[in-house]
């Protein structure tokens, strides 16, 4: 059986061999079918499917976008199966399939660790679920979840630095920035060491290249500025400001939703996983699980999935 996560800008596998990560922004085309056929080479068409990439704006609504997800995997494996909101499988494209891959992970992760906060940080956001409170989680919508502190829109690669930051301190000088897609988060991060080129798996603002200096560039024009104009500091402080403010929501958001529900410890996967551990005082669940950490809906859905089968 394979795990499969559908989101808007990345498709992740699990399979025997591991975990498998695409770049795959749904908004633009990307050929979903024909990055999933390889894995039925093998011939297992069995396959457990979460998805979020239903949200993308190339869909007119959230229903849309789940028959698009559901025929494009079921070209390839006939029989998939795809778990909802409710906690159950479907044969079928409901709406109750919207968003669920957060509590895939949930229902994985709640036996093993009854009492934590699983925080996920991906390239787009970040996911903050209480797995003490599991019963009430079923039924929650990204909105219901944005409402209630369990989803932060922010991330590693994909967040516009503009929408965190409205000014800089530039040399004692509040600067405010522009509000241009000049910048994202993965420019930020890749100028503070945080991912090297090679983690930067999304298409830059510019279309140019993955590299430190073109990242200095890419942060010095949100405040309207070459890099030569300032300088490699200048632009730092850009990527400063920005992390100084994405990692003040996401921990304050993990605080917060500890406090609430009396949780005792947090533990932490996806692409973020070292960084925001470190940083929100939780535990790296790469140690753990290893490069699944970084997949975890996909793999959290097919371990489900084989326990419901078991059962």
């Amino acid at each position: 059986m394979i795990g499969i996560d559908v989101g808007g800008a990345n498709l992740k596998l699990a399979d025997d061999h591991g975990v498998h990560i695409h770049y795959c922004p749904l908004w633009s085309g990307a050929p979903l079918t024909d990055l999933l056929r390889p894995y039925a080479s093998s011939g297992d068409t069995s396959a457990a499917v979460v998805m979020s990439g239903e949200l993308a704006d190339c869909f007119e609504n959230k229903l849309q976008g789940i028959e698009f997800i559901v025929r494009a995997v079921r070209e390839v494996f006939p029989a998939a199966r795809f778990y909802g909101t409710d906690a159950a499988f479907h044969d079928d494209p409901v709406p109750a399939l919207a968003a669920a891959n957060w509590l895939a992970s949930a229902d994985y992760m709640r036996e093993k660790y009854p009492d934590a906060v699983l925080l996920d940080v991906g390239s787009t956001t970040a996911d903050i679920i209480p797995l003490s409170r599991f019963p009430a989680l079923p039924g929650l919508t990204d909105l219901l979840r944005l409402q209630k502190g369990y989803l932060v829109y922010t991330g590693m690669l994909r967040t516009p630095v503009a929408t965190l930051l409205s000014s800089v301190d530039l040399w004692g000088i509040e600067t405010p920035v522009s509000t241009e897609y000049f910048a994202t988060s993965a420019d930020a991060h890749l100028a503070l060491g945080h991912i090297g080129p090679e983690g930067y798996t999304c298409d830059t603002p510019d279309r140019k290249e993955k590299t430190l200096e073109a990242s200095l560039r890419r942060l010095a024009r949100v405040v309207c500025a070459d890099l030569e104009e300032i300088g490699e500091a200048g632009a730092l402080h850009v990527a400063e400001a920005f992390w100084d403010r994405q990692r003040e929501i996401v921990c304050g958001a993990v605080r917060r939703v500890k406090e609430e529900t009396g949780s005792s410890h947090v533990i932490v996967a996806g692409m973020g996983a070292a960084l925001f551990a470190r940083e929100c005082g939780g535990t790296d669940l790469t140690k753990a699980l290893g490069p699944v950490a970084d997949a975890l809906p996909a793999y959290a859905i097919r371990e489900v999935a084989l326990r419901t089968r078991g059962n």
